[in-house]
């Protein structure tokens, strides 16, 4: 039987050494607060159960930014230790792991290495190996060198089995600590280390809110194409593109909809994460599919890519076409096509030119679409 994964996001702090008059977490990056960004990336079918610690100023706005992940919240104390410790009488996993709401850049791998780590070794520890020189010092002087090459800066998530880490922290009393694996440690046994990510930084300073932060790098290769064609001659007065009604004097012939446009979108998604085209997920001789509106299909698309972990980052699409004229309908079609991709409105681009009298399409007989769709792992 599978054990059930909780995980605890840490989100009750002030944030102080951030110079914001509120949580640093509710301050923005990218447009949303930093929270948001941390809680969207525990949104993944291996975790089970999120609780998410918020202090008493925090709690509405906090408890708002998780209602649409369903997550939980509970109110946290004044210090780390406190608020965890309350967090772990809430969560219901066999396993958990901890993680600081100030670390929004965490990735999906090192959350799924750090449960697997739990599975392996009863402790999985997020860490990264020091490159520069370490020294201790007392009032500004050096009094002893630390080895490199045994020295780790400690990162979240940290895993463990539930009750152990319940265990640690209930016998450490009135202890307070910087992080999980100091009270597992002195309790339960040495942690495992595993390997953290440069990239997983906590956003402590102002300056970390405003120098060039790491984007949610695209998965090098998935990069997919997509293009279709459809004949006019169906008997409507308008057609569909990426969703949005245009008028037009024929319809597009099809078994579905006709959504050319979405058509080649869903190709482009499919073609980035590796899977097969959309004749094999929507057969055109399935009577299912029969009029299907494509848009519906296309969110199938992307929950079919959300179960390996991706997200759609970018989709640019061209439309090839004599009539109808689409330039008034870009700026609903860019918006809808956002909508139904979970992507960034800024990252979708959809153009639209003429064959300049050429072919079937430059004849006024049909419409193509090559569209082009970029995947990140969330």
């Amino acid at each position: 039987m599978k054990d059930k994964v909780s995980a605890i996001i840490c989100a009750a702090g002030k944030g102080e050494r951030a110079g914001f008059s509120k949580n640093k977490l509710l301050a923005p990056i990218y447009g949303a607060p930093a929270i948001w960004h941390t809680l969207k990336k525990f949104d993944i079918p291996e975790i089970d159960e999120v609780v998410v610690a918020a202090s008493e100023e925090d709690f509405e706005e906090i408890s708002a930014l998780c209602a649409p992940f369903k997550y939980s919240v509970v109110k946290g104390g004044q210090t780390r230790t406190e608020s965890v410790k309350r967090a772990l009488a809430a969560v219901s996993g066999e396993i958990v792991l901890i993680h600081d709401g100030a670390r929004p850049f965490v990735s999906r791998g090192l959350i799924l290495s750090c449960i697997d780590g739990v599975k392996k070794f009863s402790s999985a520890v997020c860490a990264v190996k020091l490159t520069d020189t370490a020294v201790i010092a007392q009032l500004g002087l050096v009094t002893d060198r630390l080895d490199r090459s045994e020295t780790f800066r400690v990162q979240t998530p940290q895993g463990f089995y539930t009750e152990d880490i319940r265990r640690a922290y209930g016998l450490a009393g009135d202890r307070v600590y910087t992080d999980d694996s100091a009270a597992f440690c002195e309790f339960i046994a040495p942690a495992r280390l595993i390997d953290g990510e440069e990239s997983n930084i906590k956003l402590t300073f102002k300056s970390d809110f405003i120098r060039e932060l790491p984007l949610p790098a695209a998965v090098s290769g998935l990069t997919g194409f997509g293009v279709d064609v459809h004949a006019f001659g169906k008997k409507q007065n308008f057609i569909k593109l990426c969703g949005v009604e245009i008028p037009c004097d024929t319809g597009l012939i099809a078994h579905s909809d006709g959504d050319v446009a979405l058509h080649a979108v869903m190709d482009a998604i499919l073609s980035a994460a590796g899977l097969k085209d959309i004749g094999h997920y929507f057969p055109d001789n399935d009577p299912a599919f029969k009029g299907a509106d494509s848009a519906l299909l296309l969110a199938q698309v992307v929950e079919i890519i959300g179960k390996k972990g991706l997200r759609v980052k970018n989709v640019s699409v061209a439309v090839q076409a004599e009539k109808p004229r689409i330039s008034a309908y870009i700026d609903n079609m860019v918006a809808r096509v956002a909508s139904l991709t979970g992507a960034d409105r800024g990252n979708i681009s959809i153009t639209a030119g003429t064959s300049e009298g050429l072919g079937f399409v430059g004849e006024g007989r049909g419409i193509c679409v090559y569209a082009v769709a970029t995947l990140y792992e969330a």
